[in-house]
Order: structure tokens, then C-alpha cells, then sequence
């Protein structure tokens, strides 16, 4: 950190706007020597931090734009160093220009993250809310963007540090009771505490099962549109999206590969795969087709389950419910605007699922769809948005540690076993609900975890 660092911290391409960051102990002093106020006695050095100049950067009688500058100190910047922003022009060429005069002055381009890095080795913000900056960039959707915002604000860490303030006090308790026995009684501490890691794992495990939620927040649902040729995959595809995306034809086995596409439906984001038409063939190209379909049904969180309403079950639709099994499941009849004859209650009987009726023709019946999918993944609950969801596997892996610590635990008090014994699987979930928030990171994995964070932030 003693290096001061510049990026350009929006978009390349063309905007209204585009903000070049410049963070550390030159910055106030490389802004004076390139930018020039409208008021000639104002210099940057001489201005109160969270204010703003409008001016000219120049430098050597050569003027490279009209910019407002912004000035923040240390230490109450995002970086908790000095931090000065020249909001200029947006377009590639005009910050691109500006940037190189700032590195030719003696600044480092900054690294991927490395302001949001900043601030975590400044003590702003911990490991959790540093990664939940990047979720926020990166959210897909309303709900991602709401859960990204509740960690930022600290919710995991307020958890996970309050059950570490908890283990800490009982392992110092501990080992003050071994040194002092005569001022430290443990007569009744072994059933005290685990009493205490019992309401610490119900905590970890309410943590854990939103992880299932989160992935789906962040990630979005993996979604295999399936069906045999011709029942209207590609047309249900074509008024989800509200373009003709798919091919339509009446020519069976027409897909004949995956399309994958993204849909935000309300809020909830579904990645999309349209499948070949399920069915036996012998034709090579069609195959390879089909058994891509049916790789996707294993991969899937969701299915829709695709029927062509106007005529009977047939061997391929009993072939495609046989292998949705154990799968969430909706079945969308098509072609409801025409005479349905499809026997919904065997198809009831034999898989787990929803119907939809819906006809893809007329593009009318998506608004039922849509509520079943808010109802199967997340009973409409998803929309308070009041609860801290796991959306990282790191941080998904760190807490199953630090159960499985607090296990053993458990399993040492009913055991009988001396206290001493407790204090090392409770450093051991100390040490890995750490990780969550960087306490006990090294520095090899904190640089990975910044490397993957875009430029300028």
C-alpha cells in the first residue's frame, strides 16, 4: 500500500461520463500538478475533503479535457488512503489519454480490486463485504443485488464475528480454569457449554441451507426446457424471451444441439437451455442431440417438462418422465388453444410436478407460469429480503469446517473427555469462521480472491 495506485474506475465505451480513481499518498499532489480549477487560486491541496472543483486537466499547455474533480482524504475514503477522482468525458480515448499522463508522472495502473483491497488491509470493510462488492457488480438480478447490499452492510460479518466473540470467550474461560482452577470453577462448564455450541451450529446450519438459495440468487436457476420433436420446446423458448430466438418449424428433430439463453422473470434469473427432442433415432447428428438433452435433465434445478396438448401420450413422453424423477418439475401443456386430449392426471401419477396450460402460438399463460416458478424456489419470501444468504462456495466450505469442529466438540462433552480437549476443535471453528471474514487468510489466497475483481474498484 505505499505505492499510489490510478485506474479508470467506470465502463469503456462511450458514456456521458467516465471516472479515472486515483488512491494513495501522491494523490493530492499528482491532482495539482495536472488539473487546474476554474478558480485559478483553488488548488487541489487546498481543498476540504467531499468537495468538488470544476476545471481543466492540463499539463505542459496541453489541455486533455473538461473534468469536475473530486477530493476525498484520509482516512475517510473507501480506501482509507487519500483519493481524488477526475470525472471527465466518458469514451476509451479521452480517459485512456488522462491515465497515461497520471502513470507517466510516477502512479502505478492499479490492479484488479486493488482499491476494494485497500480498503480491506485499511480495516474498512472485511473479507465478506469485499467479495459482496464484486457480487453487487456482478448481481444479475434484483434479489442478487438486494443480497449482495445485506452483506456489504455487514450482515455476515456481524454474524460470524459474534459467534467468534462467543468461541473466543469459552476457549479463554478454558484455559484461565486450567491455569487458575482455584478462581475458575469448571464443574458445571462441560453442559454450559455445550448448550453454547449447540445455538452456535443452528446458526452455522441456517447459514449453510441458505446456500442453496444463494447459488440460485447469484448464479441464477439452471433451467432444461425438455420434450419429445414437435411439442413446442422452441416455441415456449421463443415467448419467454419475447423474440424469435429459437427455430420453428413443423419438421421434427428441427434442434438439433443445446441453446442457452438468460431470462429475468420478476426479479429471478433462469439460465435457460432449449434440448433436442427426446426420442429413439438413428440418426448419429440427432442422437448426439439427444443425449445432450438428457445430461442436462441431471444437471438442471429445474425442468420444464414440455407437452404437446393436442394429442396423446406417447413412448417418448413415457422415456422423458421415467428420467424426471427426483427433479422439480413443471409441465407445461402447449397448445391450449387447441382441443387438449393429454391425459395430465397420468402424468400427475407418475412425476412430482406443477401444470401449466399454456399456448406458445398465442403467447398467453405465462403470468401462471411465472408464479408457480416463484412459489417452487422461494415462496415468495425471497422478496423481503431480510435474511443473509451464502452465495459463496468459499464461504459455504468454511462454515461445513466449522460445524464439523463444533461437532467434535459436542462429541468430546458427551464423551467425558478433559476440557483441554475442547479448546482445540473450538480454535479450529475459531480459525476457519476466520477465513469468512480474513481474519485468518493468507496472503496468497487474498490475492487470488482481488485478482478475479474487475478493474477500477
Amino acid at each position: 500500500m505505499s505505492d499510489t495506485i490510478a485506474a479508470i474506475a467506470t465502463g469503456m465505451g462511450s458514456s456521458g461520463i467516465g471516472i479515472i480513481r486515483i488512491s494513495g499518498d501522491k494523490a493530492i499532489e499528482i491532482a495539482d500538478k495536472i488539473f487546474v480549477p476554474k478558480n485559478d487560486k483553488k488548488k487541489i491541496s487546498m481543498m476540504k475533503s467531499y468537495t468538488a472543483a470544476y476545471g481543466h486537466i492540463c499539463y505542459e499547455g496541453e489541455m486533455y479535457d473538461e473534468a469536475v474533480t473530486l477530493v476525498m482524504r484520509a482516512p475517510h475514503t473507501y480506501t482509507t488512503e487519500d483519493v481524488v477522482e477526475f470525472d471527465c468525458h466518458g469514451g476509451i480515448t479521452v480517459l485512456k489519454r488522462i491515465l497515461d499522463l497520471i502513470i507517466s508522472l510516477g502512479i502505478r495502473p492499479a490492479e484488479g480490486g486493488e482499491f476494494t483491497k485497500r480498503a480491506f488491509l485499511g480495516g474498512r470493510i472485511d473479507m465478506s463485504q469485499a467479495e459482496a462488492v464484486m457480487d453487487l457488480i456482478n448481481s444479475k438480478n434484483e434479489y442478487a443485488a438486494k443480497a449482495s447490499l445485506k452483506k456489504l452492510q455487514g450482515g455476515l460479518k456481524d454474524i460470524i464475528t459474534t459467534m467468534r466473540e462467543k468461541l473466543l470467550y469459552n476457549i479463554a474461560y478454558i484455559e484461565s480454569a486450567l491455569d487458575d482452577p482455584e478462581n475458575y470453577s469448571l464443574d458445571e462448564f462441560p453442559q454450559e457449554l455445550k448448550s453454547v455450541v449447540e445455538n452456535l451450529l443452528i446458526t452455522i446450519d441456517k447459514l449453510i441451507n441458505s446456500s442453496g438459495n444463494g447459488r440460485l440468487i447469484n448464479e441464477g436457476i439452471r433451467t432444461a426446457i425438455v420434450g419429445k420433436p414437435n411439442a413446442g420446446k422452441s416455441s415456449v423458448l421463443n415467448m419467454l424471451l419475447d423474440e424469435e430466438r429459437a427455430i420453428v418449424t413443423d419438421i421434427e428433430g428441427t434442434t438439433r444441439d443445446t441453446l442457452e439463453e438468460y431470462l429475468n422473470i420478476d426479479g429471478i434469473s433462469l439460465n435457460i437451455v432449449d434440448t433436442a427432442g427426446i426420442r429413439d433415432t438413428d440418426d448419429t447428428v440427432e442422437k448426439i442431440g439427444v443425449d445432450k438433452a438428457l445430461d442436462t435433465i441431471k444437471d438442471a434445478d429445474l425442468i420444464l417438462y414440455i407437452v404437446d396438448g393436442s394429442v396423446p401420450l406417447s413412448d417418448s413422453d413415457h422415456t422423458i418422465i421415467d428420467k424426471l424423477h427426483g427433479k422439480k418439475v413443471i409441465t407445461i401443456i402447449n397448445k391450449n388453444d387447441m382441443n387438449l386430449v393429454v391425459d395430465k392426471l397420468w402424468i400427475t401419477q407418475n412425476i412430482d410436478t406443477k401444470i401449466v396450460e399454456l399456448s406458445a402460438k398465442e403467447r398467453t399463460g405465462k403470468d401462471e407460469l411465472y408464479h408457480i416458478l416463484k412459489e417452487m424456489f422461494f415462496n415468495n419470501e425471497l422478496s423481503y429480503n431480510d435474511e443473509v444468504y451464502i452465495t459463496s462456495i468459499r464461504h459455504k466450505n468454511l462454515l461445513l469446517e466449522a460445524k464439523e469442529s463444533l461437532n467434535k466438540t459436542i462429541e468430546s462433552i458427551d464423551l467425558g473427555m478433559g476440557e483441554d480437549f475442547f479448546t482445540i476443535d473450538l480454535m479450529a471453528a475459531y480459525t476457519s469462521l476466520g477465513k469468512i471474514i480474513g481474519e485468518e487468510l493468507e496472503d496468497d489466497l487474498v490475492n487470488k480472491i482481488f485478482s478475479e475483481f474487475c478493474m477500477g474498484k
